[in-house]
C-alpha cells in the first residue's frame, strides 16, 4: 500500500491551472506526490464533495492546497468536510491588484484552511507538516532552508567590503 504523503492541489476552474502548475512543481521539490483537481464550492458542489470523499478515503498523509479566486468557498468547503489541513494559495488577479483574499481570510468559526499567497510558500508549508512526521520531507525541508541560507551568504560575500 503506497503510504507515500500526497498533496491534492484543488482548483476551482482550469483558469487556475498555471498557478497549480507551480504549485505542483514546488511539491516536487520536497518530494510530495500531488494530484490536480477541478472542482467548484459553486457550480459542481456535488462533484467536488465526491472528489474529497475519494481522497479521504485514502490512508495515506495528505495536505489539500486550494486555488479559487473571487469568491473562496472552496477552501472553506473543502476545510469543513477533510479532517487534513487545507491551504488557500488564490491565484494572482489583475483585476483585484494581486490576489482576492478577503474571502480567503474570514471564515466560519470551526473552518481554518491557512492562507499562503506564493505557491512555493504553499508547497513548503505542506512540506513541514508532513515532515512532523516523515524523516525524508523534514530533510528536504531542511535542505532547502540551508540552500536558501547560503544563497544569502554567498550574495554577502560578493557584496560586502
Amino acid at each position: 500500500m503506497n503510504m507515500n504523503p500526497l498533496v491534492i492541489i484543488l482548483m476551482g476552474s482550469k483558469a487556475d491551472w498555471e498557478h497549480c502548475q507551480k504549485i505542483a512543481a514546488a511539491c516536487q521539490q520536497f518530494g510530495l506526490e500531488t494530484a490536480l483537481r477541478i472542482g467548484s464550492a459553486h457550480k459542481t458542489a456535488a462533484h467536488t464533495l465526491k472528489i474529497l470523499r475519494q481522497y479521504e478515503a485514502d490512508p495515506r498523509p495528505k495536505v489539500y492546497i486550494t486555488v479559487a479566486g473571487r469568491s473562496n468557498a472552496l477552501s472553506g468547503f473543502t476545510d469543513g468536510t477533510v479532517s487534513a489541513p487545507v491551504i488557500a494559495c488564490p491565484p494572482p488577479s489583475d483585476s483585484f491588484g494581486g490576489a482576492d483574499i478577503y474571502s480567503s481570510l474570514r471564515m466560519p468559526s470551526g473552518v481554518a484552511p491557512a492562507l499562503v499567497l506564493e505557491p512555493l510558500n504553499a508547497a513548503l508549508l505542506a512540506a513541514k507538516i508532513f515532515g512532523l512526521q516523515n524523516a525524508d520531507v523534514r530533510e528536504s525541508v531542511l535542505r532547502f532552508q540551508r540552500n536558501q541560507a547560503e544563497k544569502i551568504l554567498k550574495d554577502d560575500e560578493e557584496i560586502g567590503n
